[in-house]
């Protein structure tokens, strides 16, 4: 698993509209990196919408926040737009990224060979170093907001 002082894995994958993000676009700002396990469940449904309503004090300090799971980017456009989920949605369909950093959740929901991600949030400095990192002990559980936007801080 990726921890705090690691090099952040690249990555390059679709958003909801099916356009290619990669980190390296990013390099120079802090990225927020919060993957969840599913589009339109209750608990993902808060943590994309807390991460929302935090956007303006994030993007303040030169931060970017993008989410991140295995959906398609069809369900992850859908679940945006119901929400109005004010940043990026990346669709880890080849479960790669999400191997990358540790965060495999296999046989998800009780269904064999179905891997969907953990909850797990990284924040990434402009240099591309993890300079925090929480994974969720269950999917049920929300990251502290506060210590992730602390850590955002810390670096702006």
């Amino acid at each position: 698993m990726i921890k705090t002082g690691d090099k952040a894995p690249s990555f390059n994958l679709p958003n909801d509209k099916k356009e290619m993000v990669s980190l390296e676009s990013l390099k120079g700002k802090t990225v927020v990196l919060a993957f969840y396990p599913a589009a339109f469940t209750g608990v993902c449904t808060k943590e994309m919408c807390a991460f929302t309503d935090s956007l303006t004090e994030l993007n303040a300090v030169n931060a970017s926040v993008l989410g991140v799971s295995v959906d398609g980017p069809f369900t992850n456009a859908a679940f945006a737009e119901k929400n109005r989920i004010g940043f990026p949605l990346l669709s880890d369909y080849l479960r790669e990224v999400t191997r990358a950093y540790g965060v495999a959740l296999d046989d998800f929901a009780g269904l064999v060979g179905y891997t969907a991600s953990k909850r797990a949030v990284f924040v990434i400095d402009g240099a591309g170093v993890v300079r925090y990192d929480w994974v969720g002990p269950n999917p049920g559980v929300e990251p502290d907001y506060d210590a992730v936007k602390q850590a955002v801080k810390a670096l702006g």
